[in-house]
């Protein structure tokens, strides 16, 4: 590999085009682009401004002019080409869920760490800057002994009976849906956050729309869950995909004996931190900065800006350490365990245990 990362995506939509970006303010070429037909390759290869038209995904794999091969596409294909990326000797970031089972995500975490390839996994939350600050006060001891953990994260884009998508479709986005999407994320931020990881859980899980383009609903739309960290902490947590008005509000609250801290995605710019005797919002950059403080205060950061720094973070780790807090396979079947054990508990109706 030379000093310039040459990237290739596989899958051409809204989650390939955000990976696109990210490549591209990285300093990195993106090289290729497949999509999931060779009209759909030639058409996004000159959207998203690849150096090669658009490939299959075959021939995207085999080329030698591709160092990091980013997985771009429906949950049930995951394996399959993670496995070929690794085979072909490529680094490899793949979507979140990295698998539909706990079983191939163990696989394709030890593959990726006997190749020795960098294989990360874009839990992109991390990156916010006011995330980063409340890890750090846990850390120094300023939240004090963990006792609470507990928030939501809810989105609205298939509230309605006539919303559809391949994740609501088992066979494209895997037996849990609402939960292995985005209570991933949540769990994966919080446990990054707290240091604590989530060891017993009790889910329940609905379906609220019981039709989609005229089949049956398998997935589940919501699911609510009581847990216990291996600190002893309890914790809750809501997943929806069918909460009107809300469009990706990850919310966690942290409360600790001195104090609480807060953090919600439709508002990353603060962090609040309540005590016994008043509240404040800490404004990002207002206080101690991270490295990911790359705006000045004021000039409001995203999701787009957290992505392009997992990404960064990813190829820095392609030729140097491994940047503190980048989510790997290890991560990805993390993810994977949890969504089982999940699973289990709403099927079973009883607490489980989350393996490791």
């Amino acid at each position: 590999m030379g000093d310039v990362v040459r990237a290739g995506v596989i899958g051409a939509g809204f989650m390939g085009t955000v990976h696109a970006r990210a490549i591209r303010r990285s300093g990195a070429v993106l090289s290729r682009v497949a999509g999931s037909t060779p009209a759909s390759s030639r058409a996004a290869a000159e959207r998203l401004g690849a150096a090669h038209p658009g490939d299959t995904a075959e021939a995207l794999l085999a080329a030698d002019d591709v160092d990091v091969i980013h997985v771009c596409t429906p949950n049930a294909t995951h394996g399959p080409l993670v496995r070929a990326a690794i085979a072909a000797g490529k680094h490899v970031v793949c979507e979140k869920p990295l698998a539909v089972s706990a079983e191939e995500a163990r696989e394709l975490a030890a593959l990726a760490a006997d190749a020795g390839v960098t294989a990360t996994v874009p839990f992109v939350y991390r990156f916010y800057p006011t995330v980063r600050l409340a890890r750090a006060r846990i850390a120094a001891g300023t939240t004090g002994a963990l006792r609470l953990l507990h928030g939501s994260y809810l989105q609205d884009w298939l509230a309605g009976e006539h919303d559809d998508d391949w994740r609501v479709d088992p066979a494209s986005g895997g037996p849990s849906r609402a939960f292995a999407d985005i209570g991933v994320h949540w769990c994966d931020l919080v446990e990054f956050v707290t240091g604590h990881r989530i060891i017993r859980l009790a889910a329940r899980t609905t379906v609220a729309v019981p039709a989609r383009g005229g089949r049956p609903v398998r997935t589940e739309d919501a699911a609510v869950l009581l847990f216990e960290t291996d600190h002893g902490t309890l914790g809750n947590l809501t997943v929806s995909q069918v909460s009107p008005g809300r469009k990706n509000r990850l919310w966690f609250s942290v409360d600790g004996a001195a104090e609480s801290l807060a953090f919600d995605q439709e508002a990353p710019e603060t962090l609040w931190v309540g005590a016994r005797t008043a509240d404040q919002r800490i404004l990002r950059a207002a206080g101690d900065t991270t490295r990911y403080d790359v705006l000045p205060a004021g000039h409001p950061q995203g999701y787009q800006d957290c992505f392009d720094a997992f990404v960064a973070d990813t190829y820095a780790a392609l030729s140097g350490p491994t940047p503190d807090g980048l989510p790997t396979f290890t991560d990805g079947l993390r993810a994977a365990r949890l969504t089982a054990a999940v699973l289990r508990s709403a099927e079973a109706g009883t607490w489980v245990d989350v393996n490791d």
